[in-house]
């Protein structure tokens, strides 16, 4: 059964709004966690685009659910940003917030060498 993260990466990966093939769920699944959290990036700055508050929330929260506080000082700075964005999309500054997921995925992409 696929996560969240997955489901809602497979979706955006293969522009569909319903239920991902299986084919394609498998290719999901065979994503690093580092490839998903990239897409949850992707998938918030489209949902930001198109001003769709529920989804940029939702992937906001997936993203705080995946953080590893084993690594307690990263992990505490990002939840506070990602709080932060949470503000931002509720108080309609979709232009911070975006800023801020952007940035998040290219030095994301750049650290795990994803495209």
């Amino acid at each position: 059964m696929a996560t969240l993260a997955q489901q809602m990466a497979a979706r955006k990966a293969y522009g569909t709004k319903g239920k991902v093939p299986s084919y394609l769920e498998q290719e999901v699944y065979s994503w690093s966690k580092e490839k998903i959290i990239l897409k949850m990036y992707d998938l918030f700055i489209v949902s930001c685009k198109r001003g769709d508050v529920q989804k940029m929330s939702r992937v906001l929260i997936e993203l705080m659910g995946a953080l590893n506080f084993d690594y307690e000082e990263t992990a505490t700075r990002l939840y506070r940003l990602y709080e932060y964005c949470q503000r931002c999309i509720f108080q309609k500054k979709y232009d911070e917030a975006i800023r801020i997921i952007q940035e998040l995925r290219q030095a994301w992409a750049q650290t795990f060498d994803l495209e």
